[in-house]
């Protein structure tokens, strides 16, 4: 609307912005907020590593393959450093309270931290390693990348039902891929098993949410993995073998928990039915 007398647009009174409101309260960080910030701040620090490690010297020439290996761990671990991250943040939203913004920028920074830095390591592998193939191991990472963008959105517009995940989720599809890389097979079989991965993170495939026991699990399975890298990366006597035998562990573990709760859910299932054949007799 126009003011007479001075011919210049105004507001109404009750559309006015309150300076004091703009930033209210209920915006401000919260402590769970900070964890997920950490997550992020995880993952940018793999693609650091993962580029001034592995691919800077590649492409200058550096045959230095102790500080490839080094920092291909440290990139590894920080990406399980970020799911530590994401684990806790929220435990503790559940516990304390959490900002609005905590869902958002718990999507933001899984993007980074589960879908931009594993794709980018297969990238990189797809670069350095002697067999692979660029050009398909970026199409393997780009659907990586793509797989974690579709989870992320259909999980903020689904809600969980009984405690379980549709899909595998993204902290534990990027320690998927990153093993399968690390596992060092034939290229065919690394993409193959990328892209199943992918494949299983935009499924139907359930699997259940890492709480109580659970996440204990979940958590001590992450320091041990640490230690493996760690043991591969300062060439301790069979460090190799221990960290070849921790990806595989993980690749068993992607493909048989759903069966495990696909077996609950048809017990369940059974349960109910026999309860209502009871109720009509």
């Amino acid at each position: 609307m126009i003011d007479p007398e001075t011919q210049a647009g105004w507001v109404p009174e009750a559309e006015e912005v309150d300076e004091e409101e703009e930033m209210p309260l209920s915006l401000r960080l919260s402590i769970a907020d900070t964890l997920t910030l950490g997550n992020a701040t995880c993952g940018f620090m793999a693609v650091y590593f993962t580029t001034t490690g592995i691919l800077i010297p590649h492409l200058t020439g550096s045959q230095e393959s102790g500080m490839a290996r080094h920092s291909a761990a440290t990139a590894v671990i920080l990406m399980l450093c970020a799911a530590v991250f994401d684990l806790f943040d929220g435990l503790v939203a559940r516990k304390l309270r959490s900002s609005p913004m905590g869902a958002e920028l718990d999507n933001l920074s899984d993007l980074i931290s589960f879908g931009l830095a594993p794709a980018y390591f297969v990238l990189v592998y797809g670069m350095v390693a002697d067999d692979a193939h660029q050009r398909m191991a970026a199409l393997g990472a780009i659907v990586v990348l793509l797989a974690v963008v579709l989870r992320l959105a259909r999980f903020s517009c689904v809600t969980p039902t009984n405690g379980m995940f549709q899909g595998m989720p993204s902290p534990f599809g990027a320690l998927t891929v990153v093993s399968i890389v690390l596992l060092e097979l034939p290229f065919v079989a690394t993409l193959l098993a990328i892209l199943g991965t992918a494949w299983l993170m935009v499924s139907r495939v359930e699997y259940p949410k890492p709480r109580g026991r659970l996440a204990g699990a979940m958590l001590s399975w992450i320091v041990l993995s640490m230690g493996l890298l760690a043991a591969w990366a300062f060439d301790a006597p069979s460090g190799q073998l221990l960290l070849q035998t921790g990806c595989a562990l993980q690749l068993v573990m992607g493909a048989v928990i759903p069966l495990f709760a696909t077996a609950r859910r048809v017990n369940n299932f059974r349960d109910n039915r026999r309860e209502a054949r009871a109720a009509q007799s």
